[in-house]
Formats: structure tokens, C-alpha cells, sequence
């Protein structure tokens, strides 16, 4: 069996540069790409095995290109490689479309590791953001308290993690802007949400939407 094929993407060159030289001697890096879209195509074209992407990129964030790349190529593992420390972010990653999620501040024998971990069919998340995850699951396990939604809470839910706008969710449902806006402030209050973020996470836990 060949080395792994990994595609880079990074809109730092340098960054990128010492990423490549780092991992060549025991992978295959097949590619490199500046921003979000590059990325897109290269994949496409190359069909790599593992994707290293920042979520700090332009023309497409990272975030958005996981997402797609895990449509186009399932069987791709993804890893995250960020500056960012916002656990929510981490966490929607790894619940949407990352295999892995590390920090730049990692050290290069802990990326050779993670990927070795995707390939096995494992999830990799640096320990520090292990953590973070895990005090964050707690807070919103203790927030949920055992509380359901209600039918109409759950299909509002559905829809505004489909990332349908609220005036759009009234339209559909055939009931008044307001009404939605007052569904969706008690579900967060109810289950001690803060932002859209942690919206979209809890639609997926309670598998009100799917999670790719």
C-alpha cells in the first residue's frame, strides 16, 4: 500500500510551506491550496485520502468547504488545523463533517498522530480542546435537564438549522414572524442556548436535523 495522500490548505504560505516539508517524509502531499474554493478543486481533482484545512480562509471559510468536501468525498478524512479556541466551533466541526481537530500550536509529532488516528477510523481532537468539549457537553446536558421539545418546537428547530431565516420559517409553517422568533427564544432559554451556534449543535444531538 502507497503513503497517504494528503491535500493542504492554507492561506499562509509559509505556514503551508513548513506543514508540507514536515509531513513529506512519511506522507504523500499531493497538493496544496490558498483558499476555500482552490480547495474544492483540488480535491475534486486529486482525490485525497486526508484534507489539513484551516477554517480561517478566503473566498470560501473553512468551515463551509468541510462541509462540501464531505458530500464530495465521503470517504476523505478531515482535519482541522486552527488557531481558533471556541469550543462550539470545535464542536459543530467534529458533529458535521471533521475526523480531527487540532491546534497550530500542536506539535508536529501530535499531526502525525492524528492522522494516523483518522485513518483508522478514530476521531482526533487535540487534549486541550478535549476538554473544553467535554465541560461544554456537561454544561448543555445539565442545561437540558431532561426537557423535551414539543412538536411544533422540534419542526421549527428542523427548519432554522436547515439555515432558513426566520420571515422564511413563518411563510412555510403559515403563521406569523413573531411566532417563530417566540418558539425559538424558548427553546434557547429552555435548554440554556446562548447563540446559533449551540442551536444548531442541540438540533443535531437530539437528531432534529441530520448532521452532513
Amino acid at each position: 500500500m502507497g503513503k497517504c495522500r494528503i491535500l493542504l490548505a492554507d492561506d499562509h504560505t509559509l505556514v503551508a510551506e513548513a506543514l508540507k516539508t514536515l509531513l513529506e517524509p512519511e506522507f504523500d502531499v499531493v497538493g496544496v491550496a490558498p483558499d476555500g474554493q482552490e480547495l474544492l478543486r483540488l480535491a475534486e481533482q486529486l482525490r485525497p485520502d486526508v484534507v489539513l484545512l484551516d477554517l480561517n480562509m478566503p473566498l470560501l471559510n473553512g468551515f463551509d468547504a468541510g462541509r462540501q468536501l464531505k458530500r464530495m468525498l465521503p470517504e476523505a478524512k478531515l482535519i482541522v488545523l486552527t488557531m481558533s479556541t471556541d469550543p462550539g466551533l470545535a464542536a459543530n466541526a467534529i458533529e458535521q463533517w471533521a475526523s480531527g481537530y487540532l491546534s497550530k500550536k500542536s506539535a508536529g509529532r501530535e499531526l502525525s498522530k492524528a492522522i494516523r488516528s483518522v485513518l483508522r477510523g478514530a476521531k482526533y481532537v487535540t487534549p486541550e480542546m478535549a476538554k473544553q468539549l467535554t465541560a461544554l457537553g456537561a454544561r448543555e446536558s445539565a442545561a437540558a435537564d431532561g426537557r423535551t421539545l414539543t412538536p411544533r418546537q422540534r419542526e421549527v428547530l428542523r427548519l432554522l438549522a436547515e439555515g432558513r431565516t426566520m420571515k422564511e420559517v413563518a411563510t412555510l409553517l403559515n403563521v406569523a414572524t413573531r411566532t417563530v422568533a417566540f418558539h425559538k427564544y424558548k427553546i434557547m432559554h429552555e435548554f440554556g442556548l446562548e447563540n446559533n451556534s449551540q442551536l444548531l449543535r442541540f438540533a443535531i444531538r437530539n437528531r432534529v436535523v441530520d448532521p452532513v
